[in-house]
């Protein structure tokens, strides 16, 4: 039998970490689930895993994609899958590591169908974009369908307009669309959740922007600057500092927001999980409860 072990959970919670030791004591390969690690160029910002943790396991979509590329969920699980097959012929265990949900879903459950949307609909959303602004749209969202305004970056527009553009091209909420019928996978899961008192993990994601800037994050953001259009680019911690370089705020001020905004996504991560009944949660720094519970399901 083959599993996929998911170490999941909010970003800052220390995930990579757990997913080292754990690869290393089940001689696993780990599968990175993480839609912005994947960018070569966007190392520091990420939190891609260090030097120390990738001579320990092997990580796979670290660094394999450029910024410049069209990357989505649809395309990681057409490249995971058939990956993740070919790691199971030597080792009965990969490790799923990531916190962006929509590629952890991809990976275990299958990409949900969504509807064509209607070009003219797509275009007066973006008018509406343009002349009323973002807030008003995402009022719009929170009244249509407030299940995914509960879970969406709503700084976003791309997200907030593509809810509302399939919701007026076919009538249906985005949120039910995401209710997947689970495909069937050569291989049985083990979710894992990494838990964590709220205050402790907010301040653990403080320290972590703290060594990302002194690590050098402005420097990379600066070089990323010219390319801040690109999709990929529209991320925590590369977009205010894009603020700051545009004038727009100090960079004290650009530091604050990415605490507050990394913060803000660490909570809707939290409220994406509470729906998935199959994740069994431990405290973020319990290894020997995670190792001895993924031997006792695999080997039992």
């Amino acid at each position: 039998m083959n599993w996929l072990v998911a170490v999941i959970g909010p970003t800052g919670i220390g995930k990579t970490a757990m997913s080292v030791r754990l690869a290393e004591a089940l001689h696993a390969p780990i599968v990175s689930a993480d839609s912005r690690q994947i960018y070569r160029e966007m190392k520091i910002g990420t939190a891609r895993p260090g030097e120390d943790e990738l001579s320990r396991a092997r990580f796979y979509f670290v660094g394999s994609a450029s910024v410049r590329d069209a990357y989505s969920a649809a395309r990681y699980e057409a490249e995971a899958l058939p990956l993740i097959a070919s790691l199971h012929t030597a080792n009965p265990y990969v490790i799923l590591s990531g916190g962006s949900m929509l590629y952890v879903d991809a990976v275990i459950s299958g990409i949900d169908y969504i509807p064509d949307v209607r070009p003219e609909v797509r275009a007066r959303l973006k008018e509406r974009l343009a002349t009323e602004g973002l807030a008003s749209l995402t009022a719009e969202l929170e009244r249509v369908d407030p299940a995914y305004y509960a879970v969406a970056d709503l700084r976003n527009p791309r997200r907030v307009i593509h809810a509302l553009e399939i919701y007026y091209s076919s009538g249906q909420l985005y949120s039910s669309l995401r209710v997947r019928h689970v495909q069937p996978r050569p291989f049985r899961t083990l979710k894992i959740g990494l838990r964590m008192e709220r205050g402790q993990l907010y301040e653990r994601i403080n320290s972590r922007v703290d060594r990302m800037m002194e690590a050098g994050l402005e420097d990379e953001a600066r070089r990323l600057w010219p390319l801040r259009a690109l999709p990929a680019l529209d991320t925590v911690g590369y977009r205010e500092l894009f603020a700051c370089f545009d004038g727009l705020m100090s960079r004290d001020e650009a530091i604050e927001k990415i605490k507050k905004n990394t913060r803000t996504y660490a909570k809707k991560q939290m409220t994406w999980y509470k729906r998935d009944e199959d994740i069994l949660w431990f405290e973020a720094d319990d290894y020997d409860g995670i190792l001895n519970f993924i031997l006792k399901e695999t080997r039992g």
